[in-house]
């Protein structure tokens, strides 16, 4: 029930069903960010109604199984 708003399934803050997926890189630290190269990887999932938004580092698996996760 944690992620459930009035007992639907939806955004963890307002249970809104919407969202939008993006993705963001970032540096690492040491030579890494003396170099600006990109180590990590993560996918972005926003709710389209309130803006809350959580990072998840990218792996095999597709957009619609971050989704699902993001959602409930």
């Amino acid at each position: 029930m944690g992620s459930e708003v009035g007992g639907e399934r939806g955004c963890p803050k307002c249970g809104h069903t919407e969202t939008d997926v993006g993705e963001i890189s970032t540096t690492g630290g040491g030579l890494s960010k003396m170099f600006d190269v990109q180590t990590n990887s993560f996918e972005v999932v926003s709710c389209t109604n309130c803006g809350y938004s959580e990072l998840y580092r990218n792996a095999t698996s597709g957009s619609s199984d971050i989704v699902d996760v993001f959602l409930g």
